[in-house]
């Protein structure tokens, strides 16, 4: 029988040296110095070895406890190097159908449709709310209590927005689950009503009959003349601040009066095109002389890298309309004027808008898509924004030709 002393003495030699202590079990002593538990075992007849992990980790007394396990089974006809592979399987089995595999899964695929930013912003929720509790349990056993007590955590910070977004994420999850074979049904829709409700906050936009002060103001702006000019150009093209910030002297075709937006830099990485009209063309000859050279249309500080996200917002701050209106506003505002002016198709508003496209691969070819049709419109918006600006109060939508 072996002991602990007599093990820690067990000094390597020039060929490996087997200490045994009983019942099949010896210790393995390599050249290198290594010390490997082993069992040796017959089954059906065949001579077999099961390794039992390695010395000091695994000690003496957990060893003979090992090998214990091992005779038990023996006795019941199951070979137990076999039945550790299985184990095994399972485990592995168990692991890729984990709730954290299947989202990350999930979240690649998704990713391609997604802006860098979004995607990052998605498995960090997931990182941060779901894996510490649900990471490692297998996806198909994922109860709806256990993920309601999952989202509360987050409704208990005062996150409620969040705890609502995470959990239709979940649900997303689950369905991905299904639809691959892991999982058979959604506990996510188990849990409709469960959550406090709550009323998302939209960005704040003003009236529409507000606009021609809002104008006046952007106007008579006597900060930074560049983001006054900033402004205006959001005004007039109602893109969102990313995609207006991050505008590129190499994207305006003035020739054709024209602004293509890549891929890249859109929502549904989806390039867009935006019509320019005589209005916008002519704020893009003013900024022209501003830009120091950059290939940014609007750089900052540092040339090389354009305006911040905040730049414009803090401008409106200083206006008086923080609270009332940010840079999306414009979109908001232009989305309900044109709509209610009766003059365009609601698929023309909403593809210059460049909401989503559903059908990915129809968006892909599609980038033109009533651009005849969006050029009236864009030249419509800067004809009534500069007779709004010019009046002092909202021009009927008809009047303006």
């Amino acid at each position: 029988m072996l002991t602990d002393t007599a093990i820690r003495r067990a000094k390597p030699g020039e060929k490996p040296m087997k200490l045994f202590d009983g019942k099949g079990l010896f210790l393995l002593v390599n050249k290198t110095g290594s010390k490997l538990w082993r069992l040796k075992y017959r089954f059906e007849g065949k001579e077999k070895l099961l390794a039992l992990g390695a010395y000091p980790e695994v000690r003496l007394a957990e060893a003979r406890s090992q090998r214990d396990e091992a005779r038990a089974l023996l006795a019941e006809g199951i070979d137990p190097g076999e039945a550790r592979k299985a184990e095994k399987q399972t485990r592995e089995r168990a692991a890729a159908n984990s709730f954290e595999a299947i989202a990350r899964e999930w979240h690649g695929k998704q990713e391609a449709a997604w802006t860098k930013g979004h995607a990052a912003t998605v498995l960090r929720r997931l990182e941060t709310n779901l894996f510490p509790d649900l990471g490692r349990k297998a996806i198909d056993a994922v109860e709806a209590p256990e993920l309601l007590a999952t989202v509360r955590k987050i409704e208990a910070r005062g996150a409620h927005d969040l705890a609502h977004r995470v959990l239709t994420v979940s649900g997303q999850i689950f369905r991905y689950g299904i639809a691959t074979g892991r999982c058979r049904r959604d506990p996510a829709a188990d849990l409709r009503g469960a959550l406090t409700p709550h009323k998302p906050q939209h960005q704040p936009a003003i009236r529409p009959e507000d606009l021609p002060e809002l104008l006046h103001g952007i106007e008579t702006y006597d900060g930074d003349a560049l983001t006054k000019l900033a402004l205006q150009l959001m005004a007039a093209t109602f893109v969102r601040t990313s995609e207006l910030i991050g505008a590129r002297w190499e994207e305006i075709d003035g020739e054709n009066a024209l602004w293509s937006i890549p891929a890249e830099r859109m929502k549904m990485k989806t390039e867009h095109l935006v019509p320019l009209s005589r209005q916008a063309l002519a704020l893009l000859a003013q900024i022209k002389p501003l830009e120091g050279r950059s290939a940014f249309v609007f750089p900052g500080r540092n040339r090389d890298k354009p305006i911040s996200n905040n730049t414009m917002l803090y401008a409106l701050y200083r206006m008086g309309y923080k609270g009332r209106m940010t840079g999306h506003g414009f979109r908001a505002i232009a989305s309900t004027i044109m709509n209610e002016s009766g003059r365009f198709r609601s698929d023309v508003v909403e593809r210059q808008l460049a909401h989503t496209e559903r059908n990915q691969i129809r968006a892909a070819y599609n980038r033109a898509e009533y651009l005849d049709e969006r050029r009236d419109l864009m030249q419509w918006w800067g004809d009534y924004l500069e007779h709004a600006q010019e009046g002092g109060k909202v021009v009927p939508f008809r009047q303006v030709a």
